[in-house]
């Protein structure tokens, strides 16, 4: 099928979608892995563990580019929490570790534009029981997972201050394609924010999959826990 629409010179313009209807909203249900459940986040099961856990990084760095400041006070965290889990965009998941039952992070489908089908995962927190884990990658697998095979969604989204280098390593690790920097793009926090956007396509999805499953695969790492290969290169193989 070509577009019925044409250009200037007469040429189709743009790739057509056949049959789209758009795609229905992440539900509030769990995503449940080997090494972790993505929850949507319950406050009174969820807040005391996650503000214990950001506590553990007392200097308060993990909140550097992120909108809120580090909380000192329990009561103020769990007022913000509330707040957000009251919103309908974004939805915020805690990640809960499965061998401890312990909440240690937090992500959210965000910016979620059934229509188009696009969403961004973002707000991403992950204290440092979850930081450089399995469970941690697993994590953002299962939020892509539900996104793309469950909902049907064309494009995946992840955007970060220009100057958050572990967010941009972590981005081109997970698979996603740098887009371009929106320079100016806001202010927070009482300074500038340069955006680096990147995003995982339908296209791509397929060949993204199979590299975190088999970097997930129990074969992937020796008696240690130490991976065989890195995700990297499991996704981008050399032929």
């Amino acid at each position: 099928m070509s577009s019925p629409y044409k250009d200037n010179f007469g040429k189709p313009v743009g790739h057509p979608v056949e049959n789209w209807t758009g795609c229905k909203l992440p539900p509030r249900s769990d995503m449940t892995g080997q090494h972790v459940i993505v929850s949507p986040v319950n406050v009174a099961r969820d807040a005391r563990q996650l503000f214990d856990a950001n506590n553990s990084a007392a200097d308060g760095s993990r909140f550097t580019y992120l909108w809120t400041h580090a909380f000192d006070d329990f009561d103020a965290y769990r007022a913000w929490l509330e707040g957000m889990v009251a919103n309908s965009d974004p939805i915020l998941h805690a990640i809960i570790d499965k061998s401890t039952n312990m909440a240690v992070g937090v992500a959210a489908f965000m910016r979620i534009d059934a229509t188009n089908g696009v969403i961004e995962v973002g707000n991403i927190n992950y204290a440092p029981a979850l930081s450089k884990t399995i469970g941690g990658t697993e994590a953002m697998y299962l939020m892509m997972k539900r996104a793309f095979d469950e909902l049907g969604y064309r494009r995946y989204e992840w955007k970060c201050d220009d100057q958050n280098t572990p967010s941009r390593a972590a981005a081109a690790r997970y698979g996603f394609t740098y887009e371009g920097t929106f320079r100016n793009h806001m202010v927070y926090k009482g300074r500038n924010r340069d955006t680096a956007w990147f995003s995982i396509t339908d296209e791509e999805w397929p060949a993204v999959r199979a590299g975190f499953e088999a970097w997930l695969s129990p074969d992937n790492f020796d008696e240690n826990g130490t991976q065989r290969h890195s995700l990297q290169a499991l996704m981008h193989p050399v032929s």
